[in-house]
């Protein structure tokens, strides 16, 4: 009877082991089904060859073209988890700030794959997302290729001085008041790497100006992003206003404008972005 005993613990110990075994071969095994959330991050997707593997995106991944052929799984900051888990993923990758937090506390407990992509408006930042994202994919030969070639692109693009040149970057216009973007955002950022000032230093993150404000802020060259629909903010709407009107870059109608996912996404195609920026300002200013 004790030999007995002592066979179905043997059995039991081995059978313990295999799960175990198959557990970890299962986790081992890369990802086949991914959704990606963020546009900066599709785009690191596409860009290491990995899009085979995507099976949805979120509504800001509009480049390249061939990321809206996959279903859309809703709005960055607006998730649903219904939404992320009707597609059946067993990764998901999401820029650092995907929403809302319930949102993700509910994908991270249904023992799906969660990685979190760090976000950052710097050279640095752009490379630590092409690493996270190819360590996640498995892919990390091809991160360190991707990294070195945008890197070089970006560096090759900044260093130009136009630090004279004060931009102002227009997010959007409410209830006739403008919101630009100030210190520790990606339009920020964007500026910095261009070589020029941004005029709207004087606080952090999106925030609604006075007329004052503006006026204070004094730019050189409105920045807006190419829109369409309700969000679309004209050049006449721009140099109508009250406050903006009374500015050099109102007085001058200087207005830029850049397609949104390249000017702000800091992703694969930062260095085309400043490249286009900073000739944008170079040539306004002649």
């Amino acid at each position: 009877m004790k030999r007995l005993s002592a066979l179905v613990k043997l059995q039991l110990s081995l059978c313990a082991v295999l799960l175990l075994a198959f557990a970890a071969q299962l986790q081992a095994e890369p990802a086949q089904r991914i959704v990606s959330v963020g546009g900066s991050v599709t785009e690191i997707v596409y860009a290491l060859g990995q899009q085979h593997r995507l099976v949805a995106r979120d509504t800001t991944s509009n480049h390249p073209a061939e990321a809206g052929d996959l279903p859309d799984v809703g709005y960055l900051r607006r998730l649903s988890p219904e939404g992320v888990l009707s597609v059946n993923p067993d990764l998901i990758l999401a820029e650092d700030g995907a929403g809302p937090p319930e949102t993700m506390d509910l994908l991270e407990q249904s023992q799906i794959r969660v990685v979190t992509v760090p976000m950052g408006f710097d050279r640095d930042a752009v490379t630590a997302k092409i690493e996270t994202v190819a360590a996640a994919l498995g892919v990390p030969e091809k991160g360190a290729e991707l990294t070195a070639r945008v890197s070089a692109e970006i560096d090759r693009a900044a260093g130009r001085d136009l630090t004279g040149r004060k931009v102002l970057f227009v997010l959007a216009m409410q209830g006739g008041r403008i919101m630009a973007g100030g210190t520790d955002t990606a339009a920020d950022g964007i500026i910095a790497l261009a070589g020029a000032t941004n005029a709207a230093s004087g606080f952090e993150g999106y925030k609604l100006l006075t007329d004052e404000a503006i006026l204070t802020a004094a730019p050189d060259v409105i920045l807006v992003m190419e829109s369409r629909g309700e969000r679309a903010i004209s050049d006449e709407t721009l140099l109508a206003h009250p406050g903006l009107a009374a500015t050099p870059a109102g007085q001058s109608g200087a207005i830029l404008r850049m397609d949104g996912m390249l000017l702000l996404g800091f992703s694969v195609r930062t260095g085309q972005a400043v490249t286009e920026l900073a000739a944008g300002l170079d040539g306004l200013g002649s």
